[in-house]
């Protein structure tokens, strides 16, 4: 079985954020392996072992995103892929263009993501890559059984449980509760650290970066607002509630 998993490196969900000139500051981040493509990465390495195979990962991103694979690699992942050819870069219709053509001469089975990047939140890459390679996905799967090329996925959809049937090849997006990712071994650690990696530029790949160029940008990123304190409000159950109103509709401008 060809497995393939489509990765990304983002922020320490425990990292302090700093946000300079409305932009994230990045110098002292520590950056890790999204969460959820771990569990993406624990389901491949379960598939091989169960099914035979192999499991390449793939990424695109700076040369720090190779901490990345390399941690997929000490996790069990057989092969990784780095695209770090900056022209390459941008949003989710770049990042989908460019991995559809990556994607466009391999031959696989099943492609696992993570149901969505903790930096982002967007959730568009895999599905636009599903389509662009003209396979069907399963998103948010919570449960996974395949037998030859059937599909049996559950899915988790706003609380309730689907249970989603397919075929082979197709593209699935993780949601938390499918696995428990492993902890890289040392020894995988060890050997991770001195496997090669692919890394394709916009040559290899056929495209170019004014072909693939974003189609959005971020034009500011700022903080929450800091809470304020709690208030009381006086007076009867009529007199609070049409305080309530007035401070919804005049003070937060919810209504």
């Amino acid at each position: 079985m060809n497995i393939f998993v489509c990765l990304k490196q983002t922020f320490d969900t425990e990292e302090k954020i700093v946000v300079e000139g409305g932009k994230v500051k990045e110098d002292g981040v520590r950056f890790v392996m999204n969460p959820y493509d771990e569990y993406a990465v624990e389901e491949a390495i379960k598939l091989r072992d169960a099914n035979g195979g192999s499991v390449t990962v793939v990424t695109i991103g700076p040369e720090r995103a190779q901490e990345a694979l390399r941690t997929a690699l000490a996790m069990g992942a057989d092969e990784a892929v780095l695209i770090s050819d900056e022209s390459l870069f941008g949003d989710e219709f770049t990042a989908s263009n460019v991995l559809a053509a990556y994607f466009k001469d391999k031959s696989y089975d099943i492609i696992l993501t993570g149901n969505q990047a903790v930096d982002s939140g967007s959730g568009q890459t895999a599905i636009r890559l599903a389509e662009l390679l003209n396979i069907p996905h399963i998103g948010t799967v919570t449960g996974l059984e395949i037998n030859g090329t059937d599909v049996t996925a559950q899915r988790d959809a706003e609380g309730d449980l689907e249970v989603v049937g397919g075929k082979l090849p197709l593209l699935i997006t993780a949601q938390q509760g499918l696995n428990d990712p492993r902890y890289p071994s040392l020894i995988g650690i060890r050997k991770a650290n001195k496997k090669p990696l692919e890394t394709p530029v916009a040559g290899d790949l056929g495209v170019s970066g004014d072909a693939v160029a974003a189609k959005s940008s971020v034009l500011e990123t700022f903080l929450p607002p800091s809470k304020a304190a709690g208030r009381i409000l006086e007076g009867d159950n009529a007199a609070r509630v049409t305080e309530l109103v007035n401070l919804l509709k005049n003070d937060a401008k919810v209504l």
